[in-house]
């Protein structure tokens, strides 16, 4: 009778995983065109599946034990944890929010096993499911540390640069040199340092698996990750200010550049064997006899839980009925509807403003701005010669290409100056991109955020200063507002996610949002556009009101 219990919940464990496989195929089709994009910057994570499989290839022993062990028993409490896994990675999978959808599925794949076979099983699955964490991508919502990163790598190294009597200066993320050999190296989101620690990171997991033999020592070395990819990056940064500023720039961001991150790399990793070594050698002197009590104790605890009566089999056949349900309801799910885009109109004329249409130059270097009365019928720029369009370089580059824009530049007598951007997004959540994850890298300050509504339509507004403000820069303001086709409108980001994720999940469709950003100059005010002023506030909620006119 035991052993026909035990090939039953082994088909019914088989069937559960095969379902949920099934019911998740297109989160592994969406994660490997993560792995693929550009801006993800993941290729490491192609191997980290593949580590996850080696090191339950090498417990397979241990397994084969652990589900055979008279204490292989159903778990109440593993079907408990596996519901909310559960609901976490259908609520990705709906609502197309793949970190959601992958951290569901890494807790069912620690969850389910503990139901079915119990704790000392699951406890085999920990690591290799935990270590598959390092597939989440995590550039999108780190953008508020990678700037962080990238001004502490070009900070450090503009002190050690200045420390060394080289004249530079630093402007945002970019370090700026005026001297003999003139450079300008920007520290790009590329160049953050996220990469290099993500893979460092999961280099270190690997390693610390292996050479440390209990969990704190393996905690503690893989924390040395993070201040060695840290300053690998730092290091790196610096030598290319530093070969820019000795040889030729054009070395220092070609050829030196693109290798230079392998050089950082191996010694990052030549450092973290280091302190392998030296954890290793710290803690040699408690090593035997607590690991032989540790064993010890286990043994005694397996063999009470021999002792114990064979548990009810209910556990497992209800989870298996009731996820192999979901999971084969989630895997015939059809695709999300995408939405219509809503008609998007800016006004083409307002009393006492000129209305002028803008061009971007396409030369990264140059990113002139002009309207076309500057341009006078020209379509190349009059600065560098490059082609302008009627978008910037970055949102032609980095948005999906489903993304439409439309844009004018407003001018009144009084020198207030308007510049009305809608982005029109597509499918992809990856279209609507917030000013505040892309400003601050070009070195502008922002300051005193506020809510203010117009007509109905809800502003988010915020002082800006341009770089190099202590020198006098006239301070700027920005102010923006989403909405979606159903005519839901917001300033903030957060409920802007919060009802495009319910959207996708109960009614199963696309949203398509719009956000329409206002960048408000004053040139007749040695301050500029000033947010404290009550009469600057006046005049910006009364062109508000007019642009909330034609909004949907």
């Amino acid at each position: 009778m035991r052993d026909l219990l035990k090939t039953g919940r082994f088909w019914a464990f088989a069937a559960t995983l095969s379902a949920m496989f099934f019911g998740f195929a297109g989160m592994f089709s969406r994660a490997a065109a993560v792995f693929r994009a550009p801006e993800e910057d993941m290729g490491y994570a192609w191997y980290v599946p593949l580590f996850s499989l080696y090191v339950l290839w090498t417990q397979r022993d241990k397994l084969r034990e652990a589900v055979s062990a008279p204490d292989a028993r159903h778990s109440w409490l593993g079907f408990v944890l596996c519901l909310p896994c559960l609901a976490l990675a259908l609520l990705g999978a709906r609502g197309l929010q793949i970190r959601f959808e992958q951290i569901g599925f890494i807790g069912l794949l620690i969850a389910l096993p503990w139901t079915f076979y119990g704790r000392r099983t699951a406890s085999l699955f920990v690591f290799p499911a935990l270590y598959l964490a390092f597939t989440i991508p995590v550039a999108a919502i780190m953008d508020m540390f990678t700037i962080h990163l990238r001004l502490l790598a070009s900070g450090t190294a503009l002190a050690v640069l200045n420390g060394c009597g080289l004249d530079a200066v630093r402007e945002g993320t970019a370090i700026v040199s005026h001297g003999t050999v003139p450079f300008a190296i920007d520290v790009a989101e590329p160049c953050s340092g996220l990469r290099s620690l993500m893979a460092l990171m999961a280099l270190t997991a690997a390693y610390a698996w292996y050479t440390q033999p209990t969990w704190p020592r393996r905690v503690l070395l893989f924390a040395t990750a993070i201040p060695l990819a840290i300053l690998g990056n730092v290091m790196r940064i610096l030598t290319i200010c530093i070969v820019a500023a000795s040889t030729n720039p054009d070395f220092a961001l070609g050829f030196y550049h693109d290798y230079s991150g392998y050089v950082v790399f191996i010694v990052a990793i030549s450092l973290m064997v280091a302190c392998g070594e030296g954890i290793t050698r710290l803690c040699a002197h408690r090593g035997g006899g607590r690991q032989n009590g540790d064993k010890n104790v286990q043994d005694a605890a397996n063999g009470m839980d021999a002792q114990r009566p064979a548990a009810s089999s209910a556990p497992a056949y209800l989870a298996s009925a009731v996820f192999i349900a979901a999971f084969v309801y989630q895997g015939f799910t059809p695709s999300s509807m995408i939405m219509e885009a809503p008609e998007v109109a800016l006004p083409a004329a307002i009393p006492d403003f000129t209305v002028e249409e803008v061009r971007y130059c396409q030369n990264e270097q140059c990113a002139k701005t002009c309207s076309l009365a500057e341009l006078n019928g020209a379509t190349n720029c009059p600065s560098c010669g490059a082609a302008m369009a009627g978008a910037s370089l970055g949102e032609l580059t980095i948005l999906p290409s489903d993304t439409r824009f439309v844009k004018r530049l407003y001018l009144s007598a009084s020198g207030h100056e308007y510049l009305v951007s809608a982005v029109i997004g597509g499918a992809s959540k990856r279209s609507i991109h917030r000013p505040e994850l892309c400003l601050p890298g070009q070195g502008f300050t922002l300051l005193t955020p506020r809510e203010i509504d117009v007509n109905g339509h809800p502003f988010r507004v915020i002082k800006v200063l341009p770089p190099r403000s202590a020198l006098g820069s006239p301070s700027q303001l920005m102010a923006y507002t989403f909405f979606n086709q159903e005519g839901f409108r917001t300033s903030s980001h957060v409920r802007r996610i919060i009802a495009d994720t319910w959207d996708r999940t109960v009614f199963n469709r696309v949203d398509r949002w719009v956000m329409v950003t206002i960048h408000a100059a004053h040139s007749g005010s040695p301050r500029g556009f000033d947010i404290d002023d009550p009469a600057e506030m006046d005049s910006l909620r009364a062109f508000l009101g007019r642009l909330a006119e034609v909004l949907p």
